[in-house]
């Protein structure tokens, strides 16, 4: 397993543990990707939850208009639930420039 991937599922069980649960299904619906380009390397984190059209990870995260004209909440469960694999990936990197 590359250092990549690791970080990878590193993501996917942080934001499968934040996602708010009602059926499981947004929780369990996270993958992620690894793309290289032009000497850039980009994790992509993706939910496949989609219903009637629309990302329910984006929904629970931003909030929604109900079909009687109310308004549910979003909850910030995604930036919390990531930034401690942001900061290891960059204390990481940072140690691998030192030669550490």
């Amino acid at each position: 397993m590359s250092t990549l991937d690791k970080y990878g599922k590193q993501g996917v069980t942080a934001l499968s543990q934040a996602t708010p649960k009602d059926s499981g299904l947004t929780a369990t619906s996270w993958s992620y990707t690894i793309s290289r380009s032009n000497g850039t390397i980009a994790i992509e984190w993706n939910n496949s939850n989609i219903q009637n059209g629309c990302p329910i990870a984006v929904i629970l995260q931003y909030g929604h208009g109900t079909g009687n004209g109310g308004y549910v909440q979003g909850r910030d469960y995604i930036n919390p639930a990531m930034r401690p694999v942001f900061d290891k990936i960059l204390d990481d990197m940072w140690k691998e420039v030192q030669g550490l």
